[in-house]
């Protein structure tokens, strides 16, 4: 008998539990700088010194955190389902947590690529500095999806949401574009559910189901549910 395959969609909310800020938030590490100026390519272009050094320090940052209860109990229940992860975050933590099919829409702190080609990243574990060159001799940059950028698994993801048996959006507003258009893709007959605080804006009651919680806490009555299923 196959296994039913859930399709979660991370989002910001799920790693803050971990101690990594939102940049939303009043607190977030984005507060003191301007998205145009540390998220686009023409930031970059201006200042690529203060991009790579908000960046490094993030990677410094997310090598000093875990993985919450929530993240293992997504990776746990790959016991009983075919679980894929979609996440709009760039740290590691569902991989470190155990998940096995991750797909970073925005990229990967740990990944770096050079200016020149988008299409080969490398690992990186360590800061970037101004000169530090890839092998076709082009600056080294952070993998990241900065806004403006066009979201090269964004197809994966589509196809993987158009054969979810199960879909769970946890964590995340469901602002961000393209990331947010997902939920258009899942078949209307499959169940969804919402993990998050608080209810994303423009998302119909009778579609979702809505678990008003922090990921950790939503994951458990989650797998409550679908215990029920």
């Amino acid at each position: 008998m196959m296994k039913k395959k859930i399709v979660f969609l991370s989002g910001a909310g799920m790693s803050q539990e971990s101690g990594i800020p939102t940049f939303r938030d009043s607190d977030g590490l984005w507060e003191n700088h301007s998205i145009e100026d540390i998220a686009t390519p023409q930031g970059f272009e201006r200042n690529p010194t203060l991009v790579l050094e908000f960046y490094n320090a993030r990677r410094r940052h997310a090598k000093s955190v875990k993985p919450n209860w929530g993240h293992d109990q997504i990776a746990a229940l790959e016991k009983k389902y075919e679980v894929v992860v979609i996440t709009q975050n760039v740290d590691s933590l569902h991989e470190i947590a155990g998940s096995t099919k991750v797909i970073h829409l925005h990229g990967e702190l740990n990944k770096m690529r050079s200016v020149k080609n988008d299409s080969v990243n490398f690992d990186c574990y360590e800061d970037i500095n101004l000169g530090d060159l890839a092998p076709d001799g082009g600056q080294l940059r952070p993998d990241i999806v900065w806004f403006g950028e066009e979201v090269p698994k964004m197809e994966m993801a589509v196809q993987e949401v158009a054969e979810a048996d199960i879909f769970v959006v946890i964590g995340t507003s469901l602002q961000v574009y393209p990331a947010a258009s997902l939920v258009q893709f899942v078949y209307s007959s499959v169940p969804k559910y919402i993990i998050d605080p608080k209810k994303p804006s423009g998302i119909s009651n009778s579609s979702f189901v809505f678990i008003e919680k922090i990921a950790s806490e939503g994951m458990e009555e989650l797998i409550r549910l679908l215990q029920n299923d």
